[in-house]
């Protein structure tokens, strides 16, 4: 008797887990899980989406095999070309990556975008200016090539600065000490004014190169108080989420977690033995927003405390996460190879802020 009364209390606590949807084996140690949001799937069957960018009501989206997704509520998903002077080259990470919309996008059509290309049998990744005109959009102006890449460690988030500058993270393409020379492009974040001009006072003279020592960065946001942030990817985990600041070198391959070394910036947060592959981000008030890969999840954390939640782990990797008209916006990223999809991935997915 007292055996089938043991049972019956244990499967009446199972139940409750279950309900409750408590799984400790989907959250790293010290987090939360953030409840209450409300979710919404806009758009289906992206192809490996890498960027989203937003103008008005319409949204915009990178596909890494070289196509631009238009999405609005109106019309749905639209998918056109992006027509390059050198081939879109989707090889491991690389592909169509980084995209920004011109300030005066409405009138000018034109954006910023980062993608892989070959040349003389090498791997390289460039910036360019496309404009999006009536048969898709076009290459109109280069700004920087040869960019060191390869099948891995492209870097490829590029975002416009509170100062009107456009910021390019390069990953160090699987040369793990390039990242420490100032005079190579790779492991990087650059920096230069809108016409692909080098800003007068970048920290390193007549140079892009505005810090270094950078693996794998994919992720770019500022605060209100114009504070700079970028995530990062590790080795053998510690990824990385980093406050930028001009000049600093950030210690790869030197350095990691909580190694130190004189001239060297460590993390503001590292994730230990656990793996994000964190890529997207974006900070609404004291909140970063955190989209993950490997981490298969939307994380959050507030900037006074560095302690990570879970917003969602609902939806498999997660490539990018935007802020918009008060609501948060993210893409996932489960058709690149590395993700196991579902059978609408992948999505553009809305949520209320949490």
């Amino acid at each position: 008797m007292y055996k089938y009364a043991l049972l019956l209390l244990l499967m009446m606590l199972t139940v409750a887990c279950n309900e409750n949807g408590e799984n400790p084996g989907e959250t790293e140690p010290n987090s939360k899980t953030a409840q209450g949001s409300d979710m919404e799937i806009l758009a289906a069957e992206l192809r490996s989406p890498w960027d989203i960018e937003v103008s008005g009501d319409t949204f915009y989206i990178t596909e890494r095999e070289g196509n631009i997704v238009t999405w609005t509520e109106r019309e749905g998903l639209i998918r056109e070309s992006v027509n390059t002077k050198e081939a879109v080259h989707q090889q491991g990470e690389g592909g169509l990556l980084g995209f920004e919309l011109r300030p005066d996008f409405e009138e000018s059509r034109e954006a910023f975008v980062y993608h892989t290309y070959q040349e003389g049998g090498e791997i390289k990744n460039r910036v360019i200016v496309i404009r999006l005109e009536r048969d898709g959009w076009q290459e109109v102006d280069v700004l920087l090539e040869g960019i060191p890449g390869s099948r891995i460690h492209n870097g490829g988030r590029i975002k416009i600065g509170p100062d009107q500058k456009l910021y390019v993270t390069t990953g160090d393409a699987g040369s793990q000490q390039t990242a420490q020379q100032e005079d190579s492009l790779d492991g990087k974040i650059l920096r230069m004014s809108l016409d692909g001009s080098m800003p007068d006072d970048n920290p390193f003279g007549n140079s892009y190169v505005y810090t270094l020592g950078h693996r794998n960065p994919q992720g770019l946001a500022w605060t209100e108080e114009n504070e700079m942030y970028a995530s990062e990817h590790g080795s053998d985990a510690h990824d990385e989420i980093n406050k930028i600041e001009a000049g600093n070198n950030y210690g790869w391959p030197e350095i990691r977690g909580d190694e130190e070394r004189e001239g060297m910036v460590k993390p503001v947060f590292h994730t230990g033995t656990d793996t994000w592959a964190p890529s997207g981000i974006a900070i609404n008030e004291s909140k970063l927003f955190v989209a993950s890969l490997r981490g298969q999840a939307l994380r959050v954390m507030d900037l006074n405390t560095l302690e990570p939640e879970i917003v969602t782990d609902d939806y498999g990797r997660i490539r990018d996460v935007i802020i918009e008209n008060e609501a948060l916006f993210f893409i996932t990223n489960n058709t690149d190879g590395r993700g196991t999809p579902s059978e609408d991935d992948d999505r553009l997915v809305r949520m209320n802020l949490p």
